[in-house]
């Protein structure tokens, strides 16, 4: 049966809650489906309606712990518990989903996925994207995820960019360009799709037209976007591709200083953009990362939540020649519960510590022996790039320019980047008498 007022969410499911309220939080979740801004705001404006809306309590907690913004987690989860026994079962059985989920245990959200597929809002969070880290760190499970609830949802143009995500990810480029297109023709401003084009353009050296395409969906239709530094990003990474490092400087002053950031997009977007950037052959009067520090805060950089967190940590503290910090970031994760943590993060940080210290080819080593259990650290290829061109850089501080060149054969091979041409010339500059 419906809910009070015979009102249901978008994909048709019922919502125990006053009109007002339920449409409210529809409006709500459409926007974080889309990535728009404020998407939290609306959906705690529903229980300004109506204070008995349990959902709707378990969604802010669920968005707290996802996505770094401003609610009483505690508070918001209490109250959902507390009010459970008025909603209809299927949100009864999302809210004990989110409820696990916040203490680590994903599993009855898998559950709750295959009895109600259309629950877009828990499919949203099962997936690694821009807007959540998913719940397994195996890429093959988080598609069978996806795959999976693919019948239920037809051409919904939601999960038309969700899927062309998860093509990317598959290293399958023209279907995610494909599904994107059809996403965004459908609906104009959706952000996942908008994400997954992104990717596609770039992992397939599509740097000019990616770069021409992202810069007029940032001004027009995604200018709504709650991660527009994310998308700059993308943009300052085709810059940065192509060498164009005064364009880089113009996005940084422009899009992507860390004040313009929302939760840990400071670390995330702007700190390994201007590390990537202070990399490049070139590259001059580099902007420093004491204000992507500040405002992430000391406890993200030598605490971080997750391991993809951790990987962007260590490479700002290595930019900030914080050696101490990158010792006691190595020696937390080392102890750390989580298995990425302890196995990947904790090494990288020592590896990271051995090239701060001056022994750059013990350094580039260790990243060598890391490059295969980089995928567990999340994120996409493209962010979990950082790691490689730090080996690389490793190798040229090391004089072992072979073995840079091979590194940088390899990544041309993947793409062009006249970025990585140039890196290679000065892999064999050194070599010619």
């Amino acid at each position: 049966m419906a809910g009070r007022g015979g009102c249901r969410d978008d994909y048709g499911y019922p919502l125990t809650a006053a009109p007002a309220a339920a449409a409210a939080y529809v409006a709500g979740v459409r926007d974080l489906l889309r990535l728009r801004r404020d998407a939290h705001v609306r959906i705690a404006s529903s229980l300004a309606h109506d204070p008995t809306f349990a959902l709707a309590h378990a969604d802010l907690a669920l968005l707290g712990h996802e996505m770094c913004i401003d609610v009483d987690i505690a508070a918001r989860l209490a109250d959902a518990r507390r009010l459970v026994q008025r909603a209809s079962e299927r949100e009864r059985s999302h809210i004990h989903a989110v409820d696990r989920h916040l203490q680590g245990d994903h599993r009855p959200l898998l559950a709750h996925l295959t009895v109600y597929p259309r629950d877009a809002v828990l499919l949203s969070v099962a997936m690694p994207t821009i807007a959540f880290a998913g719940v397994t760190e195996v890429p093959a499970e988080a598609w069978a995820i996806v795959e999976g609830t693919a019948p239920a949802y037809g051409d919904d143009p939601w999960f038309l960019g969700l899927l062309a995500f998860v093509r990317q990810e598959q290293r399958r480029y023209d279907d995610a360009m494909a599904l994107s297109c059809r996403a965004l023709d459908a609906d104009p401003s959706s952000g996942h799709a908008a994400h997954a084009r992104s990717h596609a353009h770039y992992e397939t050296g599509d740097h000019v037209a990616g770069l021409a395409w992202m810069d007029g969906w940032v001004t027009g239709e995604g200018a709504e976007t709650e991660s527009l530094t994310h998308f700059s990003w993308h943009a300052g990474l085709h810059e940065l591709s192509l060498g164009d490092l005064e364009a880089v400087r113009r996005r940084y002053g422009t899009q992507l200083q860390p004040r313009h950031a929302i939760g840990c997009r400071a670390l995330v977007d702007t700190g390994s953009l201007l590390y990537r950037w202070a990399l490049t052959p070139d590259a001059e009067a580099v902007p420093g990362l004491e204000d992507v520090a500040r405002v992430t805060g000391r406890g993200t950089l030598e605490a971080p939540a997750t391991a993809f967190l951790g990987m962007h940590a260590a490479v700002t503290l290595l930019a900030l020649d914080d050696l101490d910090g990158l010792r006691r970031l190595a020696t937390r994760c080392a102890r750390h519960q989580h298995p990425a943590q302890r196995e990947v993060l904790a090494p990288l940080a020592e590896a990271l510590w051995l090239l701060g210290s001056g022994r750059a080819s013990e350094a580039a080593d260790r990243l060598a022996t890391l490059a295969p259990a980089c995928w567990r650290l999340g994120g996409s290829d493209a962010q979990r790039e950082i790691v490689e061109e730090t080996r690389i850089a490793a190798l040229l501080r090391a004089e072992r320019y072979d073995d840079a060149r091979l590194l940088l054969d390899a990544r041309l091979d993947r793409r062009p980047s006249p970025r990585d041409e140039r890196w290679r010339r000065v892999a064999v500059e050194p070599l010619r008498p």
